[in-house]
Formats: C-alpha cells, sequence, structure tokens
C-alpha cells in the first residue's frame, strides 16, 4: 500500500493506492504541521482515523507533503512520528510547495505557484526543480493575503474601531470576540494560525461589500509584491493558485494579476487529487 498525504495548517487529505494505482481509501484528518504542534498531538490525530490507524501496518511508503516541513528539524519531527506508527514503510517528506506545484503544473512547463489558504507561499517551476527565493517565516511576519491574514486584520479594525458598524455587528454575531477567547486561543491553545484563518469566512461570505474589497485588494497587492514580483519571467509564464482562500477569491486575483500583467492560471481547491494522478503517472510505472 501507498499513502500520499497533503498537509496544511487545517486539515490533511490522505489516499492509499495499491501497486496498480488503484484507489483502497481516501480520508481526512486534521491539520498536521509540526512547527506548530507537539509530537503528542500529531500521534493523536493520526491514530485517532479509523481507515489510517487499521492500515497502518500496511503501508509500504508514504509520500508526505507538508505545511511547515521546509526545514530539516521539522521534517525529521514528522518522521519520528511516522515511524512510530508505520513501521513496516518508508518514508518521502517535503513541504506542501512541491504538492501544490504537482498538482499544478503541466509537466516540464515553467510556472509560478502560489498557496494561498491559511498561510501563503509562492515558488518558481523552472521545469524540473522548484525554487523560492523567500524562505518562509511563517504567520507572524509573512503570509500576505492568506487566511490567517485576513483574520488579523478584521481582529484589529474590529477593535481599533476602524470597521463600518453594520459589519461590525454581524461580525461579533458570527464569532466570540471576547478580549479573554481572543487571547486564549493565540497565545495558549494549538494552531493559532489556523484559529485566526477562521475568521476569513466572514470576509469572503461579504466580499463584495466595499470595504472588504479593499481589504482582499490590499492582501493581494502585497502578496503579489513580495512574492510573485521576486521572479524576474513573472509576466512570461503562468501563475497558478492552490488553496482554498485563493479559490473562493479567483474573481478578485484574476482581476489583480491584470493590473500586474500576470497570466493567471488554474485554481485549486484542494490539491490532493491533481498530486495522486501525478504519483500515478511518475511513481507507479
Amino acid at each position: 500500500m501507498i499513502l500520499i498525504v497533503d498537509s496544511g495548517s487545517t486539515k490533511t487529505d490522505w489516499i492509499a493506492l495499491d501497486k496498480n494505482g488503484d484507489e483502497l481509501f481516501s480520508t481526512q484528518t486534521l491539520g498536521l504541521n509540526p512547527q506548530m504542534l507537539s509530537n503528542e498531538i500529531l500521534n493523536e490525530r493520526i491514530k485517532n482515523n479509523f481507515d489510517i490507524y487499521k492500515n497502518r501496518k500496511n503501508v509500504e511508503k508514504l509520500f508526505f507533503y507538508g505545511a511547515g516541513c521546509g526545514v530539516v528539524s521539522t521534517q525529521n519531527r514528522i518522521l519520528k512520528v511516522f515511524k512510530s506508527i508505520f513501521t513496516k514503510s518508508d518514508f518521502d517528506i517535503k513541504e506542501d510547495t512541491y504538492a501544490a506545484v504537482y498538482s499544478a503544473v503541466d509537466e516540464g512547463t515553467p510556472s509560478i505557484v502560489n498557496i494561498i489558504g491559511t498561510g501563503s507561499n509562492c515558488s518558481y517551476y523552472d521545469g524540473k526543480n522548484v525554487i523560492q527565493k523567500v524562505d518562509s517565516l511563517g504567520y507572524v511576519l509573512m503570509d500576505y493575503a492568506s487566511g490567517n491574514y485576513y483574520g488579523k486584520y478584521l481582529i484589529r479594525a474590529y477593535y481599533f474601531n476602524k470597521m463600518p458598524e453594520n459589519l461590525r455587528d454581524e461580525f461579533a454575531k458570527n464569532y466570540d470576540l471576547t478580549p479573554n477567547t481572543i487571547k486564549n486561543r493565540l497565545y495558549r491553545e494549538e494552531n493559532p494560525n489556523t484559529y485566526l484563518a477562521s475568521f476569513a469566512r466572514f470576509l469572503i461570505e461579504n466580499k463584495s461589500d466595499e470595504y472588504f474589497k479593499e481589504i482582499i485588494f490590499k492582501g493581494l497587492e502585497r502578496f503579489i509584491d513580495y512574492q510573485i514580483l521576486q521572479y524576474d519571467d513573472f509576466s512570461k509564464v503562468d501563475i497558478h493558485y492552490v488553496g482554498s482562500i485563493a479559490f473562493y477569491l479567483k474573481d478578485e486575483i484574476t482581476r489583480i494579476g491584470k493590473k500586474y500583467n500576470l497570466k493567471t492560471g488554474r485554481f485549486i481547491k484542494r490539491p490532493i487529487e491533481g498530486l495522486v494522478e501525478y504519483h500515478k503517472r511518475n511513481i507507479l510505472k
């Protein structure tokens, strides 16, 4: 059995294939970001899934693409967890940018691939290799246009009384905005980035409002300026977007792309399907 796993900070998609490439099962767990979670929580999230745990001894190869796996130390952390569960398996662990590239790009075609979901990132695929000019420093310092970026923006706008009153009232009806709750979720509980990203739903549901339009475009402009424009041929290659925030803001992204002369390409909400097809073509030959 082969397990192909795509993990963001919010959720993780798992698909199991047999040696012929036929699907055995698919399932989902909470996110497995080793930068944000302890080994105990990572273990718990995997073992609590019936399909995964029942088949753990049948796994011969596990391909894992995960947020937070861009450095050796976090790769080793998640590898330690996997080895304790999938005791008969070999492992291939890469950061989630590879999953985005493999799912979005026609092989051999130079492209820019962006992840805009709970967090955000930007990579260049030269036809063979995945290149990043900007190392991600996570949700505190980076992640422009992501769910957690917009979540922070909304909370600040609410507390600094910058949000229009009608939106403030509606926002308060949808979320627990008491100071103690927010501070506890941000500074004492796991996955503060995922918590922040949960507020982005309100922005997307009200994206036709002029106030929110401005917030959305500011975030996208910063992402383009700081990420996409780092690459010299940004106006010559297709630019693809992977992740839920990008998927729901595809009209806005397409519009602002024209302003920067960008060749906007595909929008992919969940990369797991394209990732499986990539592995069928290249691994299960």
